[in-house]
C-alpha cells in the first residue's frame, strides 16, 4: 500500500505531525501547527482541527517534493485531555475524520498520555509519569491491558505537577505571613517572581487578587515551580518539604497502576516538563520510587510520543502489523 501515515502530538501550546512512510513505517518529515484546547472551550473544536490541518501541511512541505501529493493512509493523534471510551474522544474522531479527510477506521484519537507510552514501551510492560503542568500516569502490562492514574484536572488533582509546587508554596508563604509558619527565603523569591514586592504591607492581597485572574490559573502557579525547585536544592528545608510531598504522590500514581496490572518493579519513564526540568523533584522521585517501587532507575524511553502515535495509525493498516512475535494492536 502506497501513501503515508501520520502521528500526531497536540499540545496545548503547539501540535506535531510526523509523517512516515506506509510501506516502511519509516519517519520521513515533521511539521508544526498551533496548540489545542478542550474540545468544550470556546473555539475547542476549531482549535482541534485547525491544528491536525496545518501541522499536517507543514509535514507535508517538509516531505522530498515527489512524495508530497502522496495520499494519507491513515492517522493517530494524541491530545491533551481527550479521555479513552468518552464522549470527548468520539467527537475528536469525528472532527479528526473531517480535518484529515480519513474514514474514522483509518484513524485514532486519544489522550497524549497514550500515545507517550506507546512509543516509550511499543511491545513490553512499563508505566510513564506525565508531570507538567498537570500530571497523570499510565500503564500497560504487554498483553493488551492499561490503567491508568491522575490525570483530572488542576482543580481536583495536580499532586506531582509544576501546578501543585508553584501553588503550595505560594500559599506557604502566606501563611508565614500570618505567623502559621516560619518565615523562609521561600516567601522573597516567589513573591519576586510574580514581580511584587515583598516589602509592600499590600503585597498578600495583590497576590490574593493575581491568583484569580483570567490569566493566571495553572499555568500561572506551574511557572513558580522552578523557584521552588532550585531553592530545594540550596536546602531549603520548607521547598525541600514541597518536593518530597510531590515526589510521594508521583510514586504513589505508579503504585497504583503497578497494582492495577499485577506489575512487580516494572519500568518507568518519567516525562513532561515537571521531571524533565527540576532536577530535584526528579531525584527524589527516583529515590522514592527505589524505596517504595523497587524501581532502581528510571529508563529512557523507546520513542517519544509522535513515534507512539505513528505505531497506533500503523494498527489500523493490517498490511503494517508485521513481526512473527507481534501481540498485535494494543487497544487504546
Amino acid at each position: 500500500m502506497a501513501g503515508l501515515i501520520a502521528g500526531f502530538d497536540a499540545g496545548q501550546s503547539h501540535t506535531t505531525c510526523r509523517l512516515a512512510d506506509c510501506l516502511s513505517g519509516v519517519a520521513m518529515a515533521e511539521g508544526q501547527g498551533p496548540g489545542v484546547s478542550h474540545l468544550a472551550a470556546a473555539a475547542g473544536r476549531h482549535r482541534f482541527g485547525a491544528a491536525l490541518r496545518q501541522s499536517l501541511e507543514a509535514a507535508r512541505q517538509a516531505l522530498p517534493a515527489e512524495r508530497r501529493r502522496d495520499p494519507l493512509a491513515a492517522a493517530a493523534v494524541g491530545a491533551s485531555g481527550i479521555e479513552a471510551g468518552s464522549a470527548v474522544q468520539q467527537e475528536g474522531l469525528e472532527l479528526a475524520a473531517e480535518a484529515l479527510a480519513l474514514p474514522v477506521q483509518q484513524l485514532v484519537v486519544t489522550g497524549d498520555e497514550r500515545t507517550a507510552l506507546r512509543g516509550a514501551f511499543p511491545d513490553a510492560a512499563g508505566i510513564v509519569v506525565i508531570s507538567g503542568t498537570g500530571t497523570i500516569a499510565v500503564g500497560h502490562d504487554g498483553r493488551g491491558r492499561e490503567h491508568r492514574c491522575g490525570g483530572w484536572g488542576w482543580l481536583l488533582d495536580g499532586a506531582g505537577s509544576a501546578m501543585d509546587i508553584g501553588r503550595y508554596g505560594l500559599a506557604l508563604s502566606l501563611r508565614m505571613v500570618d505567623g502559621r509558619e516560619p518565615a523562609s527565603g521561600l516567601l522573597d523569591a516567589l513573591w519576586q517572581a510574580l514581580e511584587i514586592d515583598p516589602q509592600d504591607p499590600q503585597a498578600p492581597q495583590r497576590i490574593k487578587a493575581l491568583v484569580v485572574e483570567p490569566g493566571f490559573g495553572a499555568a500561572g502557579f506551574a511557572r513558580l515551580a522552578p523557584v521552588v525547585d532550585r531553592l530545594a536544592q540550596l536546602g531549603d528545608a520548607q521547598a525541600s518539604a514541597i518536593l518530597a510531598r510531590n515526589a510521594e504522590a508521583l510514586a504513589a500514581m505508579v503504585a497504583a497502576v503497578a497494582t492495577g496490572l499485577n506489575l512487580q518493579a516494572p519500568p518507568v519513564c518519567a516525562l513532561g516538563g515537571a521531571l524533565l526540568h527540576l532536577g530535584e523533584l526528579r531525584h527524589r522521585f527516583a529515590q522514592t520510587l527505589a524505596r517504595r517501587q523497587g524501581v532502581l532507575a528510571l529508563v529512557s524511553p523507546d520513542g517519544d510520543a509522535c513515534q507512539g502515535a505513528l505505531q497506533l495509525a500503523a494498527d489500523c493498516l493490517p498490511s503494517l502489523n508485521r513481526g512473527a512475535g507481534s501481540q498485535g494492536p494494543i487497544p487504546w
